[in-house]
């Protein structure tokens, strides 16, 4: 009876996989995918000798107007499009809500050659809240976005009102850690990802093996374009973001930080970029303790608040959605 029903789980599993394997192939600008929203585009013109589109959500308040606007900055595996269900709640307390894809990522540009950095990504980020005339944001980062909303507020401190860091990457140095690994092996090895490998991965590191059909789309999101004649171009840019990320640290720059702070964290989470390449199990096992770097991160953030949620992972607004949203609301209209 259980090899019967383990059979049966095989098959379903395979078939669900067939399915999504199965699914459009998307081009590498994602014109054939439909966003939750209307994506509006903004042109970058001279942004390092060229001309790039930076597009971008823009949501007006389904409920009564606060006349206040939430950025949210995407991470580096996904899209704006994973926001669905905030941008839905916050639309609903009354703001307005900005979810841009950042150059490189969603409906963007894939520039065949990009100077990648968070100061770079902030300035055109800061170029759509200005063709839109927006003074103030309350900012929300998640993942690699974590660390471009800490830079943005670096750099911007009299934009951003309030910052909110859900389970961000960069709160410890990896490079102290792991070995580089430069920017062709990269490239290589996003050649490689498929919708299997990939899957695999989010299911170990994001979700604790505990998969939902719903992630599927995240999984689709990333590797559609797999199949697409142009998907090198993606899978280039994939590899110098992974290069900003891994040598860019904004760790030593908490401090700096001036700005009202909730850090969202979810403690089962153990991404850290690099792990894969220390050999030294000890070490390893050190790194993305998210349990202890929500604690250490905190410190280090001068009047920050943390909500810790126990036994989430990397995604806590896609796994747990009403525990990340209710802190959220509540820091938000403080």
């Amino acid at each position: 009876m259980k090899k019967l029903l383990f059979a049966l789980i095989l098959l379903l599993g395979y078939q669900v996989n067939q399915a999504q394997e199965n699914r459009k192939v998307l081009d590498i600008n994602l014109t054939n995918y439909e966003y939750p929203y209307p994506a509006s585009k903004l042109t970058l013109d001279s942004n390092q000798n060229q001309t790039l589109e930076m597009y971008f959500m823009d949501i007006k308040p389904t409920g009564k107007a606060n006349n206040k606007t939430v950025v949210l900055l995407h991470g580096k595996n996904f899209n704006s499009a994973y926001w669905k269900t905030t941008i839905q709640a916050l639309s609903k307390e009354g703001y307005r809500v900005i979810a841009p894809d950042q150059i490189g990522f969603g409906k963007s540009s894939k520039p065949a050659n990009y100077q990648y950095s968070f100061q770079q990504l902030a300035q055109n980020t800061k170029q759509v809240l200005d063709k839109l005339q927006i003074k103030k944001i309350y900012l929300l980062g998640h993942s690699m976005g974590g660390m471009l909303a800490t830079r943005f507020a670096l750099m911007y401190p009299e934009t951003v009102e309030k910052l909110i860091l859900e389970n961000p990457i960069g709160l410890e140095d990896w490079k102290v850690y792991a070995p580089y690994s430069s920017i062709l092996e990269n490239y290589k090895s996003e050649l490689k990802a498929n919708y299997e490998s990939t899957k695999a991965y989010q299911n170990r590191f994001y979700y604790d093996n505990k998969w939902k059909p719903e992630y599927d789309e995240w999984v689709y999101l990333l590797t559609g374009w797999i199949k697409h004649p142009e998907y090198p171009k993606v899978a280039y840019n994939n590899a110098l973001t992974t290069d900003m990320i891994f040598t860019q640290p904004v760790v030593y720059e908490f401090k700096n930080l001036n700005v009202s702070t909730l850090l969202i964290i979810g403690t089962r989470d153990r991404t850290a970029i690099g792990k894969d390449r220390v050999k030294d199990p000890s070490t390893r096992d050190k790194m993305g303790q998210y349990q202890l770097l929500g604690k250490s991160t905190q410190q280090l953030i001068r009047g920050s608040e943390l909500v810790e949620l126990d036994d989430v992972g990397h995604l806590p607004h896609i796994e747990v959605f009403e525990r990340f949203i209710s802190p959220l609301k509540i820091f938000l209209a403080k």
